[in-house]
Parts: C-alpha cells; sequence; structure tokens
C-alpha cells in the first residue's frame, strides 16, 4: 500500500512539473529555434513592441500598427516606448517580462544572445535579403536584424550651396574647400559647423575615413597594419586636414568653444549653417525643423580617392523574446516592420536593411557611388584598432585630437597640424609594436 503510495505520489509531481513547463514556454506556442508560421490565416493573439522612440510612440507606431491589421487583422499590437531604453530594458531582462518584440540591447554581450532571443532564421537564408546581420549572429544564426542603415558624410542646405554660386557638389577637399569659401564670401551662413562644444558631434568625423580612403578594407584590415596611420598622404591625415584647413580659414562659427547642438539643427535646416559633418541619423531631425525639408541634401565626404565609397552602419537590431508566448505574430511584426512601414528612411534617417529596397531619395543623385559595410577584421585581429587605440591613449572615436586640431588652426595652441599628426602616429606605432610583437 506505502509503495502504491509512493508511486501515485511520483506520478503527481511528474505531471505538475510537465504542466508548468507548458504554462512557462506559453503552452502552445513556438519553441526556441522552432519553424514559425508567417502566414496570416494562422496568427492571431496579442504582442508587446517595445521601442526607444517616445517621440513617435502615440503617433507613427499607431498608424503602423493599423497598417499590419490590414494584413493581420487579428493580432492586436501594444507598445511601450522606454526614456531610458537600454536600463530599462536591462533589468526587464532580468525577468521574461521584455516584450515580444525589441530592440536588442547593445549591452547584451553576443555569446549571450541566444539565452534571451528567438533565432530569426540561418546566416544563409538571410544574407542575400538583410544587410549588416552579422552583428547579432551566434553559430550562424541570426538573432536581430538592423531597423536602419546609416550613413556618414556631410549634410548640407542645398539653398545656402545655390545662394553661395555653387553650381556643382564638391567631391574632393580641394573642391569642398573653395565651396566653403563662396558660402563664406557670398552669403552670411556659418559655411561648416564643427559643434565643438558637444564633443561627441567631433568623433561623427571619424566614420567618414572609409569614404577618404576609398575602400571598405581599409579600417579593419589596413589600419591595424600600418605604421603610417596618420602620416602625409594617409586616410588620416587627409580627413582631419579638411577640418584644420576650413578653422584656419575662418570657414567655422567664430566662437567653436560656444557652439549649441541643438539650434544648430535648426540653423543647418533654415539657411544659416551650410554643412555639418554627421551621419544620416541627423537628417530627418533637421529635416523636421524646417518648412522646406526637400533643401537639406547630403554628399559623400570630399575624397581624391578613385573609388567613392560611402560606410554603412547598423542602428539597433530589432529582435524577439525567446520567452514570447506569441511568436508568430510576433515574427509577423518583424518582417512586416523591416519590409513595408518604411522606418528606415522616414524615421530612421537612413536606408532599409533590406538589400532589395531602392536608395533613399536623398541618395538618387549618387548611382556611382557604393555604400557597403566595412570588411571586418582579419582572423585573430578582432578589436586590434580598438586595443591599439586605447593602449596609444589616441581617441579615433573621442573628441580631444579633433579639438586640438580645431584650437591649433585658429590660434590658441602653438603647434602645427603636421605636429599634431607626428604625435598621434608616434603613439600608433608605439601602441601597435608593444600589443603586435
Amino acid at each position: 500500500m506505502n509503495k502504491n503510495k509512493g508511486w501515485m505520489l511520483l506520478l503527481t509531481m511528474l505531471l505538475i512539473t510537465s504542466l508548468l513547463a507548458a504554462c512557462s514556454s506559453g503552452g502552445g506556442s513556438s519553441q526556441a529555434g522552432e519553424e514559425i508560421s508567417t502566414d496570416p490565416a494562422d496568427i492571431k493573439g496579442e504582442i508587446t513592441v517595445l521601442t526607444q522612440r517616445t517621440d513617435i510612440v502615440d503617433t507613427v507606431f499607431k498608424d503602423y500598427a493599423a497598417e499590419f491589421n490590414k494584413e493581420y487583422p487579428d493580432v492586436k499590437v501594444n507598445f511601450q516606448a522606454l526614456a531610458d531604453y537600454e536600463g530599462q530594458v536591462k533589468i526587464r531582462m532580468s525577468t521574461k517580462d521584455y516584450g515580444d518584440v525589441l530592440m536588442i540591447p547593445t549591452s547584451v554581450p553576443i555569446a549571450d544572445i541566444p539565452d534571451f532571443f528567438e533565432p530569426l532564421g540561418t546566416y544563409d537564408e538571410l544574407k542575400d535579403k538583410y544587410t549588416a546581420i552579422e552583428e547579432r549572429m551566434v553559430d550562424g544564426q541570426v538573432y536581430g536584424i538592423p531597423t536602419v542603415i546609416t550613413f556618414s558624410g556631410i549634410i548640407y542646405n542645398k539653398q545656402v550651396f545655390k545662394d553661395a554660386g555653387i553650381a556643382e557638389v564638391p567631391k574632393t577637399p580641394e573642391q569642398f574647400r573653395a565651396a566653403l569659401q563662396l558660402v563664406k564670401d557670398n552669403t552670411d551662413a556659418i559655411p561648416l559647423y564643427t559643434n565643438y562644444a558637444s564633443g561627441w558631434a567631433l568623433t561623427q568625423w571619424e566614420a567618414d575615413l572609409p569614404t577618404v580612403a576609398g575602400s571598405v578594407d581599409y579600417v579593419n584590415i589596413d589600419q591595424p597594419n600600418t605604421d603610417e596611420n596618420f602620416v602625409a598622404g594617409k586616410p588620416h591625415y587627409e580627413l582631419y586636414k579638411v577640418l584644420y584647413d576650413a578653422a584656419k580659414n575662418g570657414l567655422i562659427e567664430k566662437d567653436p568653444t560656444t557652439t549649441d547642438w541643438e539650434s544648430s539643427k535648426a540653423d543647418l535646416a533654415n539657411g544659416k549653417i551650410a554643412t555639418m559633418a554627421l551621419g544620416s541619423w541627423a537628417i530627418t531631425q533637421i529635416q523636421g525643423l524646417t518648412d522646406t525639408p526637400d533643401n537639406i541634401g547630403f554628399l559623400p565626404f570630399p575624397t581624391n580617392a578613385s573609388d567613392v565609397v560611402v560606410p554603412l552602419a547598423a542602428d539597433y537590431n530589432i529582435g524577439m523574446n525567446v520567452n514570447s508566448e506569441n511568436k508568430p505574430a510576433a515574427k509577423a511584426w518583424i518582417d512586416w516592420f523591416l519590409a513595408k512601414s518604411n522606418y528606415a528612411v522616414e524615421q530612421g534617417g537612413g536606408m532599409s536593411a533590406d538589400k532589395n529596397a531602392e536608395l533613399p531619395p536623398i541618395l538618387d543623385q549618387y548611382k556611382d557611388v557604393t555604400f557597403s559595410t566595412l570588411t571586418p577584421a582579419k582572423e585573430g585581429q578582432e578589436g586590434l584598432v580598438d586595443k591599439i587605440d586605447n593602449e596609444g591613449e589616441i581617441g579615433l572615436w573621442q573628441p580631444d585630437f579633433k579639438k586640438r586640431i580645431i584650437e591649433a588652426a585658429i590660434g590658441n595652441r602653438s603647434e602645427s597640424y603636421d605636429d599634431i599628426m607626428k604625435d598621434l602616429n608616434d603613439k600608433w606605432v608605439k601602441a601597435r609594436t608593444e600589443l603586435t610583437k
């Protein structure tokens, strides 16, 4: 009798355990890695989408949901916008409650992504459809797809260029300097606004290094293997010479130390500033501050390279909570959002990750330009550029030496441009030697 009671107790415990397991995984929902149906006839229920876009969550995103429901009428989409997105999502990810669809926080280590996110497909399945999907890939599985692919260069006011008498968009550093001089001579606009005081805006220049080099290989392949990173004629030297010459010739704001980022956007939008070196993410922000948004244009950073290359970089990657109880609806939303919302162009100031998508209108004139992601580092050299940069305390993506260049150009420092470049190159060589010996 006692033996039978023991077996009955064991069977009861096993049954309860299996029921709890089913509940924790969403009952009949798809398990991690299983194929998920996206047939509208099969998809119904409710999902929650987390977003960092507090500015458009109650307007644009509701319009997205209405359009989505035309194809998936039985799905209710809820949105939650988080002001401190990275911080708040990180806390929520300590539980299973972090929405069904969300932007993958950049703080999540790549190796840990499978613990929190559902695979969206294999690399081989998605590589011909989407750009820059390698960033959130683990063991051949893709866990995130970029919502926006951004590009870097010069954002400019077309009307100011026209008023200045600039007939053609400048392509080389010499043409760009001449254009800035025409702006100074013929208009009241500031030719090139540096946003010196913000600090971070000066780091935007570094993104244009591949354009000056004319190669997507330079940053991760050539740069870590050279001792001439800041030598005359080399990409870094030529890139920042544009900044130095503009400052030296009085083609920047009168007092760089008093610049203001927010007002600079409005001033570029309304013709008080001619150009700024920024990423495409700023385009829609600037266009939104003027009644003539078509006056805001983009041009590749001026270069003497034979091939004009504009580097592409991924913004936030959209992903699916591995614990979602409605993965079919979540997957349907992700697919629809990437393919049909036009978020990348209209709200992200960039281009779609979809390789079949057309270039955004602002890039229509650049059919002969190569838009491409950077070549990854060689095996064994992953992260070497950052290691050399940190070891040498150079600050490729910090504002310090950019400010130093401006200060030297306007006479606030006694050193020359070549003095600065030699100092940076000496630091580079020393650090590289230490790390590669």
